[in-house]
């Protein structure tokens, strides 16, 4: 997998699920495998160019211990692998019971049954959110989960050779005390957490939920990532490790142009590339490949850099033309 003297490793999130802001999913027509391979293959551009394909799967009290583990968005998404595309494996932890123990099996399983076709392997999704069942900060015992479930990634790939499987867990955009959440992370892993610990992850999303003029998108892209580095990543002792960006998206719909969409994209794909080797940022991974349902005029549903029918829309082209640049 490249470096970024290579240039950015780029992937996206290829199902048509999408969470809200309520705790709920958006959700619409229902994916379409043969389309989405075929769009894969075109951001992809060169068919051996190394692509991440992202993918969720949960752990919860109804997981049955052994597996095998489906992924929920997309579903069997190990189908988009191959032909240089690896999985960009998101586990998520959603216990009420707080069952560290049996994530960590989990997890484990995970590692046998995927590890072969992922390159990077995600421990919870977004767990400093505490508000919303659909995200693991809702979880008792989240922090836990974490550094004991890195740790259990690292040592089940060690015991079967994956050295090309990296693990790390990601955060949204951290400010004031909650900027401490990556600080305690570390405090409560110890050492063999942060030896074990391949990558940091940041969903974030400029100008979605807090307007931003256009002329200052990448002045305000540039200052959160610095902003993450910087005031996050530092005081916990991981500003040695790589920074990847695992979301990142701009949707369309009522006064949001298809326009505007590719505009953003163009600006922040350029943002973080230019400051890819100065902040240790390695992949990108834009979410998402399709709307949920473009019929909804609501903020989640059009997320996509295609249609619910997988019609193009402009920033689609956009993207093609940064990987086939900055890929």
């Amino acid at each position: 997998m490249p470096t970024t003297r290579d240039g950015l490793l780029f992937g996206i999130y290829p199902g048509g699920v999408t969470g809200d802001d309520t705790g709920g999913l958006a959700a619409g027509p229902p994916d379409d495998p043969a389309r989405i391979a075929t769009a894969l293959g075109l951001l992809q551009g060169e068919p051996e160019r190394p692509f991440l394909v992202r993918a969720y799967t949960a752990f919860d009290e109804t997981t049955r211990p052994g597996g095998p583990h489906a992924t929920s968005a997309p579903a069997a998404a190990e189908q988009y692998a191959g032909r240089g595309r690896r999985l960009d494996l998101v586990a998520q932890y959603r216990s009420a019971a707080g069952d560290v123990d049996g994530y960590c099996a989990f997890l484990r399983e995970l590692v046998d049954q995927y590890g072969a076709v992922t390159h990077t392997l995600q421990v919870t999704e977004e767990p400093n959110v505490t508000t919303m069942p659909t995200l693991d900060g809702y979880y008792p015992r989240v922090q836990e989960a974490i550094a004991r479930g890195v740790r259990a990634v690292k040592a089940r790939a060690r015991e079967l050779g994956h050295d090309h499987l990296r693990v790390g867990f990601n955060t949204t955009p951290l400010f004031g005390p909650a900027a401490s959440f990556v600080a305690d992370l570390t405090d409560q892993g110890k050492a063999s957490f942060v030896g074990d610990l391949d990558y940091v992850g940041l969903d974030f999303f400029p100008d979605v939920f807090r307007p931003v003029a256009a002329a200052d998108l990448a002045a305000a892209t540039e200052g959160l990532l610095r902003h993450h580095r910087d005031a996050v990543l530092a005081p916990a002792g991981l500003a040695h490790l790589p920074l990847h960006i695992t979301e990142h998206g701009w949707p369309t719909g009522p006064d949001r142009p298809m326009a505007r969409q590719a505009d953003v994209v163009e600006t922040v794909v350029r943002t973080v590339a230019a400051l890819a080797e100065e902040l240790l940022i390695r992949t990108y991974t834009h979410f998402a490949l399709r709307d949920a349902d473009s019929a909804e005029p609501g903020l989640f549903h059009r997320f996509g850099l295609m249609t619910d029918d997988y019609t193009p829309k402009p920033a689609f082209d956009a993207m093609r033309a940064l990987v086939a640049e900055l890929g």
